[in-house]
């Protein structure tokens, strides 16, 4: 009678150089058997990046941020535009650019983040007759128009936190608020662009309009400094705080640690599974309206089973409009013959209106995020079974 399971797994706390393929391996078989489940074909093993990249090393501390943001856009002046406002995310990483520049240009998009975190209430924004989509506002008339604001769940005023962060790096700060990126290139021509998922977007704009030295946080440590770690296509985005001066990067290795999963598990129980190295996942909360997002994937690295988008049809359209005058066991029975002759591409049809269009890894990689979640349930792997099933299976 069972659907979809997802099932978080206890695991060892990983460190630095831990074998983290045997390590996940080992829990998975350690948790069938102790409580009494077996391994299915197209069962989903997920492991959150956070433990791949520690096992990895893959580390960076400031002063190899400083020395990257010196190298690509020369020490003085540099414009951050539009980071997102977290204390675990980004904090460490302005403190790096702070400390590679002389002056840092902060430009901060209002009312919110990209991910949804807010600066000030939309109702407040509404009564100030402030044009978010037009004006550029000093910290003066920021501060003149919506006062000290803290957030709604961290109790942080984030303009005054970054500000003293770099200051505290020996850097001058200037802060602005506006929500079109080539609006920094009126203070600086040297940029990073620090918005996840428009930034080649926000890039192309910023150099159509003058911008000279122009970088996405995707392109800063997107090589190792010093033997730093790095992250060739994402560099800083989907980097996380480890300590007051290091980052944990996103692991660079992903694809090669699900591929070794699913090899090893194969090998020793002769069942193919897939597997998933997993981020934050893409969903938003009603009340705080953040949109968990904050790297730049769900799926940072999946087998082969995982590409694609659901096929699904809409079990309730079925019963309300092809079958209305069924019921029963007969009902039923022509709902599976129905999935069974479904079409290998339902795109478009009435019959799958209302499913999911999503890709498979960025559901799976949600679900597995509420799973785990992020503080300390102790189950960086996740088991998904019966994914893959349905009403006719």
């Amino acid at each position: 009678m069972a659907g979809t399971i997802s099932r978080g797994i206890k695991a060892p706390i990983i460190r630095q150089g831990d074998d983290i393929v045997n390590i996940v391996v080992d829990s998975v078989l350690a948790a069938a058997k102790e409580d009494n489940f077996e391994l299915h074909e197209k069962d989903v093993v997920c492991v959150t990046e956070a433990v791949v990249a520690r096992a990895d090393g893959n580390y960076a501390t400031t002063d190899d941020i400083a020395e990257d943001v010196r190298k690509k856009l020369g020490g003085d002046t540099v414009g951050v535009v539009f980071p997102i406002l977290s204390r675990n995310r980004f904090a460490i990483c302005l403190r790096g650019i702070a400390k590679g520049a002389k002056k840092v240009v902060l430009m901060l998009s209002y009312p919110s983040d990209e991910v949804g975190n807010h600066l000030i209430d939309l109702d407040l924004l509404d009564e100030s007759g402030i044009n978010p989509y037009t004006d550029v506002l000093s910290l003066d008339e920021y501060r003149k128009a919506f006062g000290y604001i803290k957030h709604h769940f961290t109790g942080v005023d984030y303009v005054d936190y970054y500000a003293e962060l770099i200051k505290e790096e020996g850097a001058e700060v200037e802060i602005i608020f506006a929500n079109h990126p080539e609006a920094i290139v009126n203070y600086t021509k040297n940029v990073i662009l620090c918005d996840i998922h428009s930034r080649e977007r926000s890039k192309r704009r910023v150099l159509s309009h003058g911008g000279e030295r122009v970088f996405t946080l995707g392109e800063i440590l997107n090589e190792s400094v010093n033997g730093s770690g790095y992250h060739p296509t994402y560099g800083l985005l989907g980097s996380n705080k480890a300590t007051e001066n290091t980052v944990k990067l996103f692991p660079k290795n992903a694809q090669e640690v699900a591929l070794n999963i699913q090899k090893e598990i194969l090998k020793r129980t002769g069942v193919k599974v897939e597997a998933m190295i997993y981020g934050d996942g893409a969903f938003k909360d009603p009340v705080g309206k953040i949109w968990e997002l904050a790297d730049p994937v769900v799926g940072a690295g999946y087998t082969d089973g995982l590409i694609g988008l659901p096929n699904e049809l809409k079990l309730k359209y079925l019963a309300d409009n092809d079958f209305a005058g069924l019921s029963g066991e007969e009902l039923s029975e022509a709902i599976r013959q129905r999935i069974k002759e479904k079409e290998g591409d339902l795109k478009g049809n009435m019959v799958s209106e209302g499913t999911t269009p999503r890709r498979l890894t960025d559901l799976i990689g949600s679900l597995c995020d509420l799973t785990s979640g992020s503080g300390d349930k102790g189950t960086p792997i996740v088991l998904v079974q019966n994914y893959f099933n349905n009403f006719a299976s």
